[in-house]
């Protein structure tokens, strides 16, 4: 096969793999409007561990090379 057809015969796989992204996407934005959730919503809390105070005497910046 000729270059440029390679490269033709990738760049259409390319545009379809994107559309069928959008078709996804958008099916997904659907499904979470019927269920009146939106991207990102929730309580999760997630606990940190604070620093032992040992680490809280460091300096703010160490001297490199």
């Amino acid at each position: 096969m000729k270059q440029t057809t390679i490269v033709i015969v990738v760049l259409a796989l390319l545009i379809v793999l994107s559309g069928v992204q959008a078709v996804q996407l958008t099916s997904l934005k659907g499904q979470l409007a019927e269920a009146k959730l939106t991207a990102g919503s929730g309580s999760s809390r997630v606990k940190v561990a604070s620093a032992p105070s040992s680490l809280d005497e460091l300096p703010q910046m160490v001297g490199g090379c």
